[in-house]
């Protein structure tokens, strides 16, 4: 936050997907360190590691829609080997911004959320073939290309070609796998899979998106819709 320029202090609410350590082990200290409420779902509530309990909770269910100040946030369900996984519509003053990252495949649910969005925070975790070549162990190689894994390029590609509805002026890939995935990678698959979208579809007065790929350790500049 403090390299985005934000003040940490200035935080009204933390929003938890799942309760896998990447994204909840430090929830309860944040939360307690900047006196805010966690929101999350019953389900990773109960799978979240023994440590300091949550002060300030609100649960939420996917599906259900809850508001965080000026923002209106719709959780929805998705493929992943967690509790309770759930990904998000954020919705303010008009503008719409879906974050889905932690899934295995791209449901017909995920879809819908995903149209008439103005901004897509989509994952893509990983290359197929630099998957199936890297260092991980098998078992683990099964688990991250799994229907309850991690969304590939290639999955991701075929979405952005096939389903996508054109709405969103940006698209963010996000997630990618420091072992089996790199940025040039990841944002090749995208960019031919826009081209392909073009080919199919020549009459759509859609506009092609901006593409960006998020990086583990540098933010992004500020979205402006």
């Amino acid at each position: 936050m403090e390299r985005a320029g934000l003040a940490p202090n200035g935080l009204t609410a933390i929003v938890v997907s799942h309760e896998h350590a990447d994204h909840a082990a430090h929830a309860a200290a944040l939360a307690e360190e900047f006196g805010v409420p966690v929101y999350l779902a019953e389900g990773t509530q109960a799978g979240l590691p023994e440590g300091p309990a949550l002060a300030r909770v609100e649960r939420f269910r996917p599906g259900e829609r809850f508001t965080v100040g000026d923002i209106d946030v719709v959780p929805f369900a998705v493929p992943h080997d967690a509790n309770e996984p759930a990904a998000f519509r954020f919705e303010t003053h008009g503008v719409k911004l879906a974050l889905a990252v932690d899934l295995g495949y791209l449901t017909g649910l995920v879809k819908e959320q995903l149209r008439g969005c103005d901004c897509l925070v989509l994952e893509a975790n990983h290359d197929l073939e630099m998957l199936r070549r890297g260092p991980y162990p098998w078992y683990l190689k099964q688990r991250v290309a799994s229907r309850l894994g991690h969304l590939s390029n290639e999955a991701l590609a075929e979405f952005l070609e096939c389903d996508f509805d054109g709405a969103a002026r940006t698209v963010v890939l996000a997630h990618l796998s420091e072992n089996n995935n790199s940025p040039e990678v990841a944002r090749l698959a995208a960019e031919q899979a826009l081209k392909r979208r073009r080919n199919r579809f020549p009459l759509s007065l859609s506009r092609t998106p901006e593409l960006l790929v998020s990086q583990r350790r540098v933010p992004l500049g500020p979205l402006r819709f």
